[in-house]
């Protein structure tokens, strides 16, 4: 665990270029290898324009996409992305946690789990009954995270085409209650 602990709470404007640069960081370890490296060169190289597309998000109250920060010592060392679900197939009840990164210095402490937590109690407390995500098929560090914290594939695949490449993806899934 860390020297001290973490702190979660909701993303605000000021936080937006930390977060891209914690975005780009963590894409550029958690996915060389996994997925072609001119997406993750864009990712990269895109860090500027993320930072005002993140300014827009955080700075929006009543934007249905929620933004959260893990913070550490004062330094962003976390992000995540929580919204009602898009899926065609969802209900109203069905809430997203559309992204979870974390700086790579920082993985590995806990932190992710805390934050991964508090994501997903929030969609409970805004009334969703169930929640999903996509993750990389690949990935299978991520897959054991979320099976870990109780989620469970749900059958359900995706393609994301992208200039570089086509990321491949599979759904999971969680009933929520309170306490998750």
């Amino acid at each position: 665990m860390t020297d001290s602990p973490a702190i979660f709470r909701r993303a605000t404007a000021e936080d937006a270029v930390a977060v891209a640069r914690l975005h780009a960081r963590s894409w550029q370890a958690t996915y060389r290898g996994l997925i072609p490296d001119e997406i993750i060169a864009r990712v990269v190289r895109g860090e500027a324009t993320r930072a005002e597309r993140f300014r827009e998000l955080f700075g929006d109250p009543d934007n249905e996409r929620r933004g959260w920060v893990a913070t550490h010592q004062e330094a962003v060392v976390g992000m995540a992305i929580s919204c009602p679900s898009h899926d065609p197939d969802a209900s109203d009840r069905t809430g997203e946690i559309e992204a979870i990164y974390m700086d790579p210095d920082f993985t590995g402490m806990g932190i992710g789990r805390g934050l991964f937590a508090h994501v997903t109690n929030d969609l409970t407390e805004q009334g969703f009954e169930e929640a999903t995500l996509w993750v990389l098929d690949s990935n299978a560090r991520a897959r054991r995270f979320y099976e870990a914290a109780g989620w469970h594939f749900d059958g359900s695949t995706k393609e994301d085409e992208r200039p570089g490449g086509v990321l491949h993806e599979v759904r999971y899934r969680r009933p929520l209650s309170i306490g998750t």
